[in-house]
């Protein structure tokens, strides 16, 4: 973006925050809100309090003050996010997929012992075990448009047992030690609650292990497509012998299969070969898949409870999952998601919402700035969009991604202030 786009931008991100007037009880408490969301999407290298506060003119202390011990409603702010996005992604019109809700977490290295929640654990941001933290997420894909809906802090069972070390992290005795797969299945309870819906739910085999997240899925009537390990039980029959997923279906199926073209963006298309069978897991019939990588021979399983829909469409949900890791990255680079640099637990949450606040403007405001009119004023995707699955679906078109604005620019303020490695057991 040049400047003067970036210019552009500021009536309509202030108007955008203003929207959150009603989770703040002073109009002070609200300018500090808008100079937070400023730094958030401005081209600081890191965005945390201190360089927020430093390149917007604010004391250090009370942005930190904002972000711990001022009273506003970070769960207000929240509900109002998801309430809008759930209409926003209600008013685009659906494509072959139709609405795809992706469950992931990301990660970030930690070098002290004081960050909430932080222990040596696997960071995916490292792809190996150290020292970090570990946030659990509910994304949206619908056609062209992709957003986070939700993010909360992974709180280690050694954290749980060790309340003194809670509440010195300004941890309320209430939060406790839950799986990964209960954290998601929570924030979708929330979600629900607040007008969101899915088509389709898509998740990485740590959550597709858990069986009992499975079963609550298929209970609710809601259709997944999860990533399973290779020792995933499966039987023939409901009261069958159990047998690994991979001795159901093998390498050498899968390469049997038919070909599924996927396109991607950056790099060349890869090609899939799969196969299927009718299986019963967590109780109760599904289909098992596998999927191997022509090029590398990297070989996938899936496990879906939509039994009537084509083996194409499945593998189109599953590969939406890239759209997650896509707004992974677009969070860190241009929102700061996990800049957060202090040793509050408030203060972590109310920095994760705030960037999810901020993202939720990027995306629903990114096909404006590309130039395209749409049927619903706030329709939009975020940058880098790629095309789903192809085979005898009709993917969406190609989309252009914008260049990122100049350095050491917060957004400028309106001349008027802003208003008011797994088994089943493990994951279970």
């Amino acid at each position: 973006m040049t400047e003067q786009e970036i210019a552009g931008l500021s009536p309509a991100f202030a108007a955008y925050l203003g929207g959150y007037r009603d989770c703040f009880v002073q109009k002070r408490t609200m300018a500090h809100f808008d100079t937070y969301c400023r730094g958030l999407l401005s081209d600081l290298p890191r965005k945390s309090v201190e360089p927020i506060a430093l390149e917007s003119g604010t004391a250090v202390r009370t942005l930190q003050e904002f972000l711990v011990t001022t009273r506003w409603d970070q769960e207000r702010a929240r509900t109002r996010l998801q309430s809008d996005l759930a209409a926003t992604v209600a008013a685009i019109p659906a494509d072959a997929l139709g609405t795809v809700g992706v469950i992931d977490e990301t990660s970030c290295q930690k070098w002290g012992d004081q960050t909430p929640g932080v222990q040596r654990q696997y960071l995916g941001c490292v792809g190996k075990v150290d020292n970090g933290i570990v946030t659990v997420h509910v994304g949206v894909s619908k056609d062209r448009f992709q957003a986070l809906l939700d993010a909360d802090l992974y709180l280690p069972e050694s954290w749980d047992t060790d309340r003194a070390r809670c509440r010195a992290a300004g941890i309320p005795d209430d939060v406790r030690y839950r799986p990964k797969w209960r954290i998601a299945l929570d924030q979708l309870v929330r979600l629900s609650g607040n007008g969101m819906s899915f088509d389709w739910l898509t998740f990485d085999e740590g959550y597709g292990a858990a069986v009992p997240f499975l079963r609550i899925l298929s209970l609710v009537g809601q259709r997944f497509v999860a990533e399973v390990p290779v020792n995933f039980v499966v039987r023939q029959r409901l009261a069958g012998v159990a047998r690994r997923a991979d001795e159901r279906l093998t390498a050498a199926d899968a390469k049997a299969g038919r070909r599924y073209r996927l396109t991607h963006q950056t790099v060349k298309d890869s090609v899939w070969r799969a196969a299927e069978a009718v299986v019963w897991a967590a109780g109760q019939k599904q289909r098992l898949i596998v999927a191997i990588h022509e090029a590398t021979a990297e070989v996938k399983y899936f496990l879906t409870n939509a039994l009537d829909e084509p083996l194409e469409r499945v593998l189109a949900v599953a590969f939406r999952r890239w759209t997650v890791e896509h707004a992974f990255r677009l969070g860190k680079q241009e929102a700061g998601l996990m800049h957060f640099e202090g040793r509050d637990y408030v203060g972590l949450t109310r920095h994760l919402v705030l960037a999810l606040v901020v993202l939720g403007f990027v995306a629903t405001h990114t096909e404006r700035l590309r130039g395209e009119k749409s049927a619903h004023h706030r329709r939009a995707g975020v940058p880098g969009t790629e095309p789903a699955l192809r085979d005898d679906l009709s993917p969406p078109s190609g989309s252009s991604r914008a260049t990122p604005h100049e350095r050491g620019h917060l957004l400028p303020p309106t001349t008027q202030p802003a208003s008011n490695d797994l088994s089943q057991k493990a994951a279970a």
